[in-house]
This record gives structure tokens, sequence and C-alpha cells, in this order.
């Protein structure tokens, strides 16, 4: 079996590119021949209000390797970068780790807030941390989610990381026989530190993407983070964030008590941050998630999450057993007041289950149903 994967350009080690290249190894360790395409060359240098539409071109530069893309058996791409090549013979596998119009439907205006996360809003407004407290258009962000549907009712198959994906894919008129939950999973060093190590006073801990400007920093809830972080001034914070805002990364400095704000670190040097703080609190505080990588990384380092119900977390949080799942923040506050009077020995029971729960992730097992997924598309194909 022969494989064209296709990503983005830019291969961060997070995401859906994350996802790609660990996938890719894992499937040539089972003896698929994978070839990774990524495009180069952007077709449109568009105004803000067309990037949506300059975004799915971009992915028709691929067409330059249509020859040897062919002669694959199959494509796998994320969401609609798979678009130029509906129209051939080869079967496509789409992977929905998220869905545009998840955010769209998930992430309100500044107005719609409750009070007390609007006046953060104007907070982080009034002192520059932010530039405006909605985006100017979503139209971007519309034009992606009609061209994601497109893909997704097209393609021979379609992957969702999730129930809630599943969901979304179904909401839009994608027919349940050609989707597939098939969750993400997460490189096996998470799970190289053995017993875990619990911290003797439990931290509160954000891990994963913050945002950058108003839609995203409203999809990750950085408002309800920092509510968080202002009802328990005296807990020891750490936020470990990937943002290009330099501006609010100073603005949490400066103004959250007892906090400590790393910046962009590279995956692999989380563990080490995170080696004496089992049985700390992490906090996921987004207002949609397709799967979320933050809270099976967090938990494989034995910390407890409080989680809206986002991503795989209904699938997988036990309230009380592996951890907590919240639907406001004064559930959530409650929550981080039962965690950080608990004894040690049940932190710890806690910690450990969340650990165990994380193991259900590793790649090994995962790309195993990547390739059953294949094999029963190109098995479709061929009738």
């Amino acid at each position: 079996m022969k494989i064209a994967f296709i990503h983005n350009h830019k291969k961060l080690g997070t995401g859906a590119h994350f996802i790609n290249d660990l996938m890719a190894i894992r499937l040539r360790e089972a003896g698929v021949r994978v070839k990774s395409f990524y495009p180069k060359h952007p077709l449109l240098d568009a105004p803000h209000h067309l990037k949506g539409i300059s975004n799915v071109l971009f992915f028709y530069s691929l067409l330059e390797h249509k020859d040897e893309i062919l002669k694959c058996d199959l494509i796998q791409g994320t969401t609609y970068t798979p678009l130029a090549y509906l129209p051939f013979s080869i079967p496509v596998v789409s992977h929905f780790g998220s869905t545009s119009w998840g955010f769209l439907k998930s992430v309100p205006l500044a107005k719609d807030l409750e009070p007390s996360l609007r006046d953060i809003w104007m907070a982080l407004k009034n002192d520059g941390a932010i530039h405006e407290l909605n985006v100017r258009t979503r139209r971007p962000l519309r034009d992606v989610a009609e061209i994601e549907k497109l893909v997704a009712l097209r393609a021979e198959a379609v992957i969702a990381t999730s129930e809630i994906v599943k969901r979304d894919l179904l909401d839009v008129g994608v027919s349940p026989e050609k989707v597939f939950v098939v969750p993400n999973a997460v490189e096996d060093y998470w799970f190289n530190r053995h017993p875990l190590t619990l911290s003797d006073k439990p931290e509160l801990v954000f891990l994963g993407r913050v945002g950058a400007d108003a839609f995203t920093l409203k999809l990750k809830g950085i408002d309800r983070l920092i509510d968080y972080y202002q009802h328990f001034p005296s807990v020891d914070k750490h936020t470990i964030g990937i943002t290009t805002n330099k501006a609010l990364v100073d603005w949490c400095n400066h103004h959250l008590e007892n906090h400590h704000f790393h910046v962009n670190l590279k995956k692999n040097r989380i563990p080490e941050l995170l080696a004496d703080k089992a049985g700390s609190i992490l906090l996921i505080t987004s207002r949609y998630e397709g799967f979320s990588l933050s809270l099976i990384e967090g938990m494989s380092q034995g910390l407890i999450p409080v989680t809206y119900p986002v991503g795989i977390a209904p699938e997988i949080i036990q309230n009380g057993k592996n951890g907590f799942l919240v639907h406001s923040q004064k559930e959530g506050e409650k929550a981080i007041k039962h965690l950080l009077s608990l004894a040690k020995d049940k932190r710890h029971r806690l910690a450990e289950a969340a650990q165990e729960t994380a193991r259900g992730f590793m790649s090994k097992t995962v790309s195993k149903q990547l390739l059953n997924i294949y094999s029963l598309t190109l098995k479709k194909q061929n009738k």
C-alpha cells in the first residue's frame, strides 16, 4: 500500500502537522509506503477578507506533483487539503481533527460573554494586550468551513478524532457509513517517566495553544483561564503556551500573581518541566476542541484535568476518578478548590488514573486503526 500524505508546509511540532508526521512514521514501521507532499507556492496574495480562499488555493499548487501523487493507492489530507484531487479516481481520505464550523458556532462575540469574563476582555483591550474585542470578519473561516464541508461530502472516507467532530460532520450531511472515529496519538516520550513524582503542593497548569487574536484567544478560553488564576492568587501557576502575542504574555506576567509563562517551548521539553508536578491541576478552558492533545499530554504526566466538555474529554473523563468535567466557571472553581484540599494519597490515585487513561492514546495503537480504514476504503473502491 502506498499513501500520499498532504501536509501544510509549516512543519510545526503540534496540531495536525505533528499528527500527520507521527502517523507517517508509525505506518512506515507497519510496512506502508508513505510519501509526504507539502505545497510551497501561494497562488494569491489576498487581502484579509479573502484569506480563506487564499488558503484553499494554496493547496492547488500540489497539482504540480500530480503524476507522482496519482501513482499512490490513496490520498490522506487534513480537512480541505486534498481538494484539488477530488476529481481524480484515486480515493481520498480526509482527516478532521476539528471543524471550522465547530469553531464558528462555539466562539461568542465579546458582548455575549458573561459579565466577569467580558470585564477581562475589556482589561486586556484597555491595556493593549489585544487590539480588538472581536476579529474584523469571520468570512475567511466561513469560506474554509464551506470547502471543508464539500471535501467531507465527496471524500471516500472521513476520519473524526472524537465523537464531537463526528457529530459536526453528521450535522452537515456527511453519511454516517463513511465517518470513522480515530483519536489522535501522542509520542511515546510522554510516557518515559514512571513512577510519577507527586507534587507536595498542587499547582495550576495550562498546556497548549493560547491563541493570538481575539478569535483564537476566545476559542482557547484565555478569559476563562485568567478568571481561574485570579480566583486562586496564592497558588503557583504555569502557562505552557504557544502564542505569538508578546503583549499578552507581558500582561499575564505583570498582572497575575505567582504566574510563570513558558512561551513556545518545544514539545519534547515539556515533560521535563512537568516532572515534579504530578497531582497538580490541568486547566482545559477551550470553548471548542476537536480532540485536545493538551488534555492527553497533561494527563500522561499525572496532571488531573479540570476541563470543559470539549474534544475527547466527555468520552474519557470520569468525575472524581481521573479528573473533572465542568460546564461553567463556578463548577470549575469548585473542582479546583476540591483538588487543592485533597490529601496527597487521594491526589496520587487521581494522578495515576489520569496517566493510565492517557496510555490508551499511544501512537502504535492509533496507527493500526488508520491502517484498517485505508484497507476498507481500498476494498470498497475496487468493488
